[in-house]
């Protein structure tokens, strides 16, 4: 099966702005924090700001404390004075593109305009512009509505922002024939627009589409009413777990979108159920394959023998010899210490790869032993490789084991930094760094006893192919990573500036190893590494077009690029020296 998601699906500016503002108001305001109404139309984010702590008033008390975020579909100005009266702190969340609304609705009603809004009569939204409207705001939801309204001397039509393009391209026309004197404004979101255009050309590709957000959403639901218009079967859900897989395993490609109020990692959870959907219809050497690989996955094991493939990589490229210790050290190592990662502070498995938490649920016990067993092994080997190697990986292992623990009590650390944890993109770097040491320093020193310029530079574009990796993946999860607190880099810099770091850097690693091959600071085979970089880039460009979604099959490729340079080692070491 083929799976294409449409470029503009999951969270919209707005969207993404209201929610980051009430995920940090805990920090930066007054408790205790609620929205007025739902923050946005999806029950699987409000559950997680409800188990947060931050709750939804529906009405306005006499009396209260703590601070109100403004739901991003905004609210009548009366509210808003009423929550200030009641002695709220009140943060406003509502979208701009509606502010825009409310701004040219007020402006015309101070003037005496009548404000027609074209929407839902009910919706939050226009109930909000209504309110701006004063007694002067009038609500149609069809055409059939605005010609029953009277005519107006002076007024001004405007849109919910996530109405449906095609009626309110129809309302424009009848209005300019039959009241030209009508001001007309076009306040539907651009984003809006993009999805619905995005969904009828997706539809014509595919052979079935899902949409995936909340039933109470309306511009999911246009999404939806789009997508059955194309004639193509469509389904709406709210999560994976809606989803007919039989039904769906029979279609060759099915097209995806969301509607603005849906998070990513929730269209990830739909995306990795549709991938496993034809698996469900076979049997024989696919079904096994397909199992094998996410067993893989699931465990750390591929991405622990992606290490092993490095560390090979890495000693050919310092003309290293006895690979069998040091590789079985970094294989050991790295398998531990990531499934120590996922036992210990796996929270945002559950938004980022809800099958992998429930898989560490599961099979926490034998997952622990493994952890411990790999742990104690790699101690073992790298004892008899040295005091020094030794030494060196105890030191990285305690710092692996308590990344995720409170080092810090809270009076010396604020409350905000007592474990390394806690220091904004500490992960990406002490990731990078530990695969560094493991598979191209302890080698180094177990054999020669010496860290030299040769060491130095393999150790840059291991550990830097490594951080590359490791912040593509931060990317991936970036949204779950933000509701459960954790400042990873992609989020200290934001997202466009994480990915052009991470496509500079992969840029800089096609050159190094030539670079260092070239001068003679390492082997001849750093002139066939270049390969693994831009390998790798083209997979993350690859999966930037939608080439590639989410899940199994990315996760795959971009760890088989460790193995790669492996690979290509072992092949180079045949060829020129004769032995692997």
């Amino acid at each position: 099966m083929k799976i294409l998601i449409a470029k503009t699906a999951g969270f919209c500016m707005g969207v993404r702005r209201a929610v980051e503002m009430v995920l940090e108001a805990p920090d930066k305001h007054e408790g205790p924090i609620c929205t007025y109404g739902p923050l946005i139309h999806n029950p699987q984010v409000l559950g997680l700001l409800e188990e947060k702590g931050i709750t939804v008033c529906d009405r306005i008390p006499a009396s209260g404390h703590g601070t109100v975020l403004i739901r991003a579909h905004g609210v009548p100005p009366q509210a808003k004075e009423g929550l200030r009266e009641a002695g709220f702190q009140v943060i406003d969340a509502t979208c701009p593109r509606v502010i825009r609304v409310q701004t040219i609705i007020r402006k015309h009603a101070a003037k005496g305009y009548a404000s027609i809004i074209i929407g839902d009569r009910d919706h939050p939204e226009v109930v909000g512009l209504k309110g701006y409207a004063g007694d002067n705001g009038h609500v149609a939801a069809t055409l059939e509505e605005l010609q029953q309204l009277p005519r107006f001397e002076q007024a001004i039509i405007v849109a919910q922002t996530t109405q449906n393009t095609r009626l309110y391209d129809a309302i424009k026309t009848w209005a300019s024939a039959n009241r030209p004197h009508y001001k007309i404004y076009d306040t539907i979101c651009d984003s809006t627009e993009k999805r619905q255009a995005e969904v009828q050309c997706l539809a014509s590709q595919v052979d079935a589409v899902v949409v995936v957000g909340g039933k109470e959403s309306g511009n999911t639901q246009r999404l939806y009413e789009v997508a059955r218009n194309s004639g193509k079967p469509a389904f709406h859900v709210e999560t994976e777990e809606e989803l007919d897989l039989d039904d769906l395993g029979q279609f060759r490609q099915i097209g995806v979108t969301a509607g603005a109020s849906t998070p990513n990692w929730q269209i990830k959870k739909v995306c990795r159920a549709l991938e496993s959907a034809p698996y469900r219809r076979v049997v024989g050497w696919r079904r096994t394959l397909y199992r094998l690989q996410r067993g893989l996955l699931l465990t750390n094991i591929y991405v622990a023998l992606g290490a092993g493939g490095l560390s090979y990589a890495a000693m050919h490229l310092q003309g290293l010899r006895h690979f069998l210790p040091h590789g079985l050290v970094a294989i050991l190592y790295v398998l531990s210490m990531h499934l120590l990662n996922h036992l210990t502070g796996g929270d945002a498995d559950r938004y980022n790869d809800p099958g992998r938490a429930q898989f560490y649920k599961r099979y926490k016990w034998p997952l622990a032993f493994m952890a411990i067993a790999g742990g104690a092994g790699g101690l073992g080997i790298a004892m008899g490789a040295g005091l020094l190697p030794f030494g060196l990986l105890l030191v990285m292992s305690l710092l692996g084991l308590s990344y995720n623990l409170h080092i810090l009590p809270p009076f010396l650390s604020g409350g905000r930094y007592g474990r390394i944890k806690d220091i904004p993109g500490s992960k990406t770097f002490l990731i990078a760094a530990a695969w560094g040491l493991v598979t191209t320093v302890m080698p180094a020193l177990s054999e020669t006893g010496r860290l030299g310029p040769d060491t130095l530079a393999v150790l840059a574009w291991t550990s830097s192919l490594v951080f590359a990796r490791t912040v593509f993946f931060d990317l991936l999860d970036m949204q779950g990573d933000r509701l459960v607190g954790r400042e990873t880099l992609p989020i200290v810099l934001g997202q466009k500036r994480a990915m052009d770091l991470l496509k500079i850097s992969l840029v800089l690693l096609v050159a190094l190893p030539a670079i260092t091959s070239a001068i003679g600071l390492s082997t001849g085979l750093g002139f066939f590494l270049v390969i693994i970089p831009m390998a790798l880039l083209t997979v993350i460009v690859a999966h930037e077009q939608g080439k590639i979604l989410p899940g199994a099959r990315l996760e795959f490729l971009a760890e088989s690029h460790f193995i790669l340079a492996g690979f290509i080692g072992f092949l180079w070491s045949l060829i020129v020296t004769g032995k692997p």
